[in-house]
C-alpha cells in the first residue's frame, strides 16, 4: 500500500510509465486535473460609469480601483497607493490638522479633495517619488 501527502501533486509523485498509470489515473480522477479553472473575479464592464469620488467608501474606491487595475487602466504603484487605509490624522494645505479616525471602510468620504490636498503637501515639501504617486492617483480620480 502506497501513502501519498496530501499536499503533493501527481506531477510530483509518478512519472507516465506502466508500472504507475492506473495509480496515476485514479489520482488525476480525484484531483480533476483536466477541468479547467474558473475565473473568480470578473470585472463589470457593463458598468462603464465613474462613481462620484467626492463621496465614495473606501471599499468601494479599492474595488474600483482593483477592476481598474485588471482592465490595465492603472498601474500597481497607483492601485496600491489607493488601497492604502488612510491615516488616523493627517494635515490640509493651511497646516490644520484633520481627524480622519472616524473614516471606516463603509464611511463616505472625498477622496478627491483628499488627494488633491495631499499632493500638495507634497510639491511644497519637495518629495519626488511622493509627488509623483500621488499626481497618478488625482489623475485616476479626476477622470
Amino acid at each position: 500500500m502506497e501513502i501519498l501527502s496530501v499536499r503533493s501533486s501527481p506531477y510530483f509523485l509518478f512519472k507516465r510509465n506502466q508500472d504507475n498509470s492506473s495509480h496515476y489515473n485514479e489520482l488525476e480522477d480525484q484531483i480533476g486535473t483536466t477541468a479547467k479553472a474558473s475565473s473568480s473575479f470578473q470585472v463589470d464592464e457593463t458598468n462603464a460609469e465613474t462613481p462620484d469620488f467626492s463621496a465614495i467608501s473606501a471599499s468601494e474606491l479599492r474595488q474600483y480601483a482593483r477592476q481598474s487595475f485588471d482592465a490595465g487602466n492603472i498601474d500597481q504603484d497607483t492601485f496600491a497607493a489607493i488601497s492604502e487605509p488612510l491615516p488616523m490624522r493627517t494635515i490640509d494645505p493651511s497646516g490644520n490638522i484633520l481627524d480622519l479616525s472616524d473614516v471606516t471602510d463603509a464611511t463616505s468620504f472625498n477622496f478627491r479633495d483628499y488627494y488633491k490636498d495631499q499632493l500638495q503637501i507634497a510639491n511644497s515639501i519637495g518629495d519626488p517619488e511622493t509627488v509623483a504617486r500621488l499626481d497618478s492617483v488625482v489623475s485616476f480620480l479626476d477622470v
